[in-house]
Parts: structure tokens; C-alpha cells; sequence
């Protein structure tokens, strides 16, 4: 608030301050803890973290210790039958919100108010209500983790230490690489072996790569991201778990590197729900295209790894902007009467992550 409050005064945020003319401005308190899970929770509920149960963006699981999800509690369907190697799951998974108390939107809905609620922390697995939503902060990626990027380099795997993501270490074959994208976990197999998929890159020049992966094939520019990506991994009987991803070329020569986004949840076919209704996801991705889906869709992990420079980071969240701005304008336009909310992340990831440019310390 104080920086906003500076940029305004310097005359640098001219849309701000004219709604600071013209409306109200006045700083505010925030909960204690001031984190984001807890303050988005009694931001939607109107209730402090006593009575929503978030406190944290953690919790402890009270059987092992171990660490886990604050909000949200996914569970494997109760029942499986094996058959030699094989787990079939029967029934399906158990995927539940903590957050506790009643959001505005419900509210409203029970007095006849339609709401489209997108993007908004803390609200997955969706609730049903009157009305429209997307799930925001804490939807999983598809391997079931909060965001695990790929890095795909010739670097020497010693200097490959990394938290959140994946580094593999590749063979440059004349102008060839071969490699495998890792994705979720076999389903039917008690082991636990993720699925994966091979993929070729043939080096052009420079600047310039042809990739095979699945059934596409794509052209990769240095320093440009690819659209989304349609990746379908294939566990047996029939069964293809659908996700998607962004590609980009970061060296072709001396070496080679290819960053890969977190695998999201493809929106047109989710395999778990990230709205409500189900098909909303569908209609969205019908009405713009493939979208992201991960709830800490922006890559801070990578950037924070050094998989990411400072100039993809920012693209990154100016394309996942984007997109919430097409979701919010249809939003707009079909809701002629009732609320709309929509949460745009990428100013909150970006002074996150770029405080050193301001800070020496």
C-alpha cells in the first residue's frame, strides 16, 4: 500500500489515482497471521481464522506429522481391486475444501443474486452455489503438487540442484535431442510409476526448433513461449490422463535448454473439478482457448531456481493476466445482472519476487 501510495503521489499509476479522487481510499488491516490463504479465507467468509480453520498455507496431518495442504484434503477412491501388478480404483477420489464458513457469493445466492466468481484463493474444490466459478490459489497441477516445472539441459547434473521443479539432464545428438516429459503418477499401478511422454527437439539454427511430442508438432523460438500444449499421458485401458503445457527454448547452442511450465489441468477435459459447474471449464476453454489452471499458475519456483530469467518470468504473468482479462470482460458481458469478482494475480507475483530491485538487502 505504502508503494502504490508513493507511485500515485509521483503521478506513475494515473487509473489509480483517479479512482482515489474520485472513491475512497484508506488503508486497511489485515489478519493475523497476514498470510494469503487467511486472508483470502475471511476475505469470501467475513470470518477471522478461528472460525474459517485456515491458518496457514500448511497444516500438519495428524496421523504421520507430515505436512499437507491447509484447505484442501484429496483422497484416492477408498476401494481398489488387484489384480497381479495391477491397482483398478474403484469409485471416485475423495477431494475436499477446509475452509470452513460461508462465502458472500453463497449468500447472495440464496437471495436469488448470480455470481461469477473467478479465480478468487482458497475455493477448491469449488461449492456449489447460484451461480458461476473458478477455483483459484491451490488448485494442483496434474502431478498433484502446487507447481513442478521441467528443465530439460545439457548443464552437468552436478550443478543441478533444485526444490521446485525438475531438472533432466539431456544429450545433444548432432542436431537432435530426445528427452521424456514426466507426468502424474500411474493410476494403476500400486508402485506409483509416473506416466511420461518422449519428445524430439530437432535444432534449426540459432534461434529456431522443431519439436515432436504426442501427435504435434511445434515450432520453438528462442525466448518465446509456445500456445498451450495438449499433452495426454496414456495408463493403460483406454485411458488417457489430459493436461497441458507451455514450452520455451531457452539455448540451442553452446548446449541446449528447454523449460517447461508445471503441467496444468486441461480446463476442456479436467480430470478433477476446478469449477462450478463441471462444464464451465469446458465453456471457458471453448470461448478463449486452453487456460491456465494451476493455482500458482505464475512460476516463481523457476524463477527463484534460475530455470527462469526475469524477462520470461514477466511474460509469464502478463499472458496469465490476459487471460483472466478475457474470462473477466465475458464475465461482464453475460452477467447483465448480479456480481462479478476476478482475483488478477501477476502484480502480487511480481513484487514478491522483485523486491531486490528496490531493497539491497
Amino acid at each position: 500500500p505504502k508503494l502504490a501510495e508513493k507511485f500515485m503521489d509521483e503521478g506513475k499509476l494515473p487509473t489509480l489515482d483517479g479512482l482515489r479522487k474520485q472513491g475512497t481510499f484508506k488503508p486497511l488491516a489485515t489478519t493475523i497471521p497476514s498470510m494469503s490463504p487467511v486472508a483470502w479465507s475471511s476475505f469470501q467468509t467475513g470470518v477471522n481464522p478461528g472460525k474459517h480453520n485456515i491458518y496457514d498455507f500448511l497444516t500438519r496431518d495428524k496421523q504421520t506429522y507430515a505436512p499437507k495442504l491447509s484447505s484442501t484434503d484429496i483422497r484416492g477412491p477408498r476401494r481398489t481391486l488387484k489384480i497381479g501388478s495391477l491397482n483398478l480404483p474403484i469409485g471416485k477420489p475423495d477431494i475436499r475444501l477446509l475452509r470452513k464458513g460461508k462465502p458472500f457469493w453463497v449468500t447472495l445466492g440464496e437471495n436469488g443474486i448470480f455470481s461469477n466468481v473467478l479465480r478468487v484463493p482458497i475455493t477448491f474444490p469449488p461449492e456449489k452455489f447460484y451461480g458461476v466459478s473458478l477455483s483459484g490459489m491451490c488448485v494442483p497441477d496434474l502431478r498433484g503438487s502446487q507447481g513442478m516445472f521441467s528443465l530439460f539441459t545439457t548443464q552437468s547434473p552436478e550443478a543441478m540442484e533444485v526444490t521446485g521443479g525438475q531438472y533432466h539432464h539431456v544429450q545433444r545428438n548432432g542436431n537432435t535431442v530426445k528427452a521424456e516429459l514426466v507426468g502424474p503418477d500411474d493410476p494403476f499401478h500400486a508402485d506409483g510409476k509416473p506416466l511420461t511422454i518422449k519428445f524430439s527437439v530437432i535444432v534449426q539454427d540459432d534461434s529456431t526448433a522443431t519439436m515432436k511430442i504426442g501427435s504435434e508438432k511445434i515450432t520453438l523460438k528462442k525466448d518465446q513461449y509456445t500456445d498451450w500444449i495438449k499433452v495426454d499421458f496414456k495408463a493403460g485401458f483406454g485411458v488417457k490422463v489430459k493436461g497441458i503445457c507451455k514450452f520455451l527454448l531457452q539455448r540451442t547452442d553452446p548446449g541446449f535448454q528447454l523449460y517447461v511450465t508445471p503441467i496444468n489441468i486441461d480446463p476442456e477435459k479436467p480430470v478433477m473439478p476446478v469449477t462450478h459447474p463441471l462444464v464451465f471449464a469446458t465453456y471457458l476453454a471453448k470461448k478463449q482457448g486452453p487456460f491456465a489452471t494451476l493455482g500458482l499458475a505464475e512460476d516463481s519456483w523457476a524463477l527463484n531456481e534460475n530455470a527462469l530469467p526475469d524477462d520470461g518470468f514477466i511474460q509469464q504473468c502478463l499472458e496469465l493476466d490476459e487471460e483472466r482479462e478475457k474470462m473477466f470482460f465475458d464475465s461482464l458481458d453475460k452477467v447483465s445482472r448480479g456480481l462479478c469478482v476476478c482475483v488478477f494475480d501477476g502484480t502480487d507475483r511480481l513484487q514478491h519476487t522483485f523486491w531486490r530491485d528496490i531493497d539491497p538487502d
